[in-house]
C-alpha cells in the first residue's frame, strides 16, 4: 500500500468544490475534526468558495461555543443540511430558522446506519423508526422549514407493512476524526470516547466515489498500530491532516486534555464523583430510580435523566444494571454536558450503527428521556419550539422501541424554584410556562404509536407522575405536599384521567436529605 499524503487542514478544505455534499463525525463535542472545519470556515469567509455546500451528519455536532457543525452557519455556505440534531450549534438553527439554508431533521440512529446503506449502494434505510412522528412524510417529512421541498423520506409498503424509507445521499467528501494514524493511513480511535459511525462514513464515502480525510493526533510509522484498534483502514483513506492546535484533538470541547476513564485505559472508583444536591431534577432522578430493575439494558438521555445515574451511584446500585448511550458506550456511568456521549469506567464501546440497531430491535429494557412538552394524547416533543430548533438526535429511535420508556422533565418552565422541607415538596417559585399542554408542537414521541404497540409510557416530573393508558393520560401520583387542584390541575392545559383506585402519595423517602436506601 502507498503511503498517504499528510496535508494541512487549508489543503484539505481546498479540496471541498462549490455544491458538494460532504460529512463530518462528531458527537456533541466529542470527535470533531475541529483543524478541518476552522480552515472550512476560513476558506469560505475569506474568498467565498466553498459554497452551495451540503452537510450531512448524525448527532449533535457542536458545543453551542461556534465549534462544529456551526462553523458552516453562513449564509450562502450551505445550501441543505441534513441533521440529527441541532441544539448545540445555535447559529446554524438561526439559518433554518430564517430560510436561509434547506434543513430536514432525521432520526439519529436512522442516519447512522443510513452511512452504512449508503456504502452497500441500497436505496437508502428503510425502518420503522420515525412512524407517526415529525419524520413521517404524512406529518412533516422532516422538513423544518418553508423553503424545505423535497421529500426524503417516504412510505414504503413491504409484504404488507409499513416502513419509511430514509433516502440515500450521494457523498463527495468526508472529514473523520481519529487518534493516530500510520503512513498507510490506518487510522485508530483508541483516545476517543465513542467510535460513532466513523467506519461507515469512510466505506460509505470511498464507494460514492468521494474523498475521506482524517484529522488525528500523530502519524506514526508504519507497523506500529495495533491492527485490532485500526477502525479505518488505509485503503479508505486519501489523506491525512495532523490537529494543527492541542485543543483542536481534545477528547471534547471545552474540556482540555485526555481522561483515560472514559476509553477503559484506567477505573476511576466511584466515590470519587460529585453528587449533586437536593433539587427538583434531583427529586425527577430519585423517582425514577425507583423504576430500575436488576440486570437491565437501560438508557439515559441528556438533561434531567443524567441525574439518575448519579442517583444511582449514589445510592450504590450503579453496577445492577447496564447503563448504555446511544454513541456506543456500554457500561460505567454516562457522563452529561459536553462530555455526552461517553461514559467512565466503560465496558465496552461499540460503532453507534450497532449500538442503534439494538435499540430499534428493543434492546434497551428501559429508556428514560427528556420531557419538555406533552399533550393530552400523550404526545411528547423534545425537538422544536418556536425559533428554538433542538431537533430529535437518537430520541426517536430509543423511546419508539425500549420495552418500557420514561419522559423526565418539570412540570413546568422558566425560573422554576422547589426545595424540601419536612419530607415534603414547596414551590417557591412557579415556572413561567406550561409544559403539560393541549398539544404539541411538534411530535417527537408518538403516543398513538406507544397505545399502538402496547409500549408501557411514564412521565415524571418533580410533582406528579402520569402514565399513558389505552383511553388517554392518568395522573397516578403527587408529591407528599402538593394540592392536586391547584399546583397540578390548574396548571396543565388538559384534563388527566384519575385511576380508579385514585391519586397516590410519591414515596416519601424522595423529599429527604438522605440516602433512600435503594441498594436494600
Amino acid at each position: 500500500m502507498s503511503k498517504k499524503k499528510v496535508i494541512s487542514a487549508a489543503e484539505a478544505a481546498a479540496m471541498v468544490k462549490n455544491g458538494d455534499t460532504f460529512v463530518t463525525t462528531g458527537f456533541v463535542a466529542c470527535e470533531m475534526p475541529e483543524s478541518i472545519s476552522k480552515a472550512l470556515e476560513k476558506s469560505f469567509l475569506e474568498t467565498g468558495a466553498p459554497r452551495d455546500l451540503t452537510l450531512l451528519y448524525a448527532a449533535a455536532q457542536g458545543n453551542r461555543d461556534g465549534s462544529g457543525a456551526d462553523h458552516f452557519a453562513h449564509e450562502g455556505m450551505l445550501k441543505r443540511v441534513i441533521g440529527g440534531h441541532y441544539n448545540m450549534v445555535p447559529e446554524l438553527g438561526k439559518l433554518i430558522f430564517d430560510n436561509k439554508v434547506e434543513a430536514y431533521n432525521f432520526p439519529q440512529g436512522t442516519l447512522s446506519q443510513l452511512f452504512r446503506d449508503i456504502a452497500a449502494h441500497k436505496l437508502g434505510t428503510i425502518t420503522h423508526v420515525g412512524m407517526n412522528t415529525f419524520a413521517d412524510p404524512r406529518v412533516e417529512g422532516g422538513k423544518l422549514n418553508d423553503i424545505t421541498k423535497e421529500d426524503l423520506v417516504e412510505v414504503v409498503n413491504i409484504a404488507g407493512e409499513e416502513r419509511l424509507l430514509y433516502k440515500a445521499q450521494n457523498i463527495d467528501i468526508a472529514f473523520i476524526r481519529g487518534t493516530f494514524a500510520d503512513e498507510n493511513g490506518n487510522v485508530t480511535m483508541e483516545r476517543e470516547c465513542c467510535t460513532n459511525e466513523a467506519t461507515s462514513i469512510a466505506q460509505a464515502a470511498k464507494n460514492c466515489g468521494g474523498k475521506v480525510v482524517v484529522q488525528v493526533e500523530q502519524v506514526v510509522q508504519n507497523g506500529t498500530l495495533d491492527p485490532r484498534l485500526v477502525k479505518i483502514p488505509g485503503i479508505y483513506v486519501d489523506a491525512i491532516v495532523v490537529a494543527e492546535h492541542p485543543e483542536d484533538q481534545d477528547q471534547c470541547q471545552g474540556t482540555p486534555g485526555f481522561d483515560p476513564a472514559m476509553t477503559g485505559d484506567v477505573r476511576i472508583p466511584l466515590g470519587e464523583l460529585d453528587y449533586p444536591k437536593m433539587s427538583a431534577k434531583k427529586i425527577m432522578g430519585r423517582r425514577a430510580a425507583l423504576e430500575l430493575e436488576p440486570d437491565k439494558v437501560v438508557n439515559l438521555g441528556i438533561g434531567a435523566p443524567e441525574y439518575i445515574s448519579m442517583v444511582a451511584n449514589e445510592e450504590g446500585i450503579g453496577d445492577y444494571m447496564t447503563l448504555t448511550v446511544e454513541a456506543g458506550p456500554i457500561g460505567g456511568v454516562p457522563q452529561g454536558g459536553n462530555k455526552f456521549g461517553g461514559s467512565v469506567n466503560v465496558e465496552a464501546i461499540v460503532d453507534q450503527p450497532y449500538q442503534f440497531d439494538f435499540y430499534d430491535g428493543g434492546g434497551a429494557d428501559l429508556a428514560f428521556l427528556g420531557l419538555a412538552e406533552c399533550d393530552k394524547d400523550g404526545n411528547i416533543n423534545v425537538s422544536k419550539f418556536g425559533p428554538r430548533l433542538a431537533g430529535c438526535g437518537g430520541f426517536i429511535n430509543i423511546t419508539q422501541n425500549a420495552k418500557k420508556v420514561f419522559f423526565i422533565g418539570t412540570f413546568t418552565a422558566g425560573g422554576l424554584k422547589v426545595h424540601v422541607e419536612d419530607g415534603k415538596l414547596v414551590i417557591d417559585q412557579e415556572g413561567k410556562k406550561k409544559k403539560l399542554i393541549d398539544t404539541v408542537e411538534q411530535i417527537t414521541f408518538s403516543g398513538e404509536y406507544a397505545r399502538k404497540t402496547g409500549q408501557p409510557v411514564m412521565y415524571i416530573t418533580e410533582r406528579a407522575v402520569f402514565e399513558l393508558r389505552e383511553d388517554g393520560v392518568y395522573l397516578t401520583e403527587v408529591a407528599p405536599g402538593i394540592d392536586v387542584k391547584t399546583q397540578v390541575l390548574a396548571l396543565m392545559d388538559f384534563e388527566p384521567k384519575i385511576p380508579a383506585e385514585g391519586v397516590k402519595t410519591m414515596d416519601e423517602r424522595i423529599f429527604k436529605d438522605e440516602l433512600m436506601g435503594l441498594k436494600k
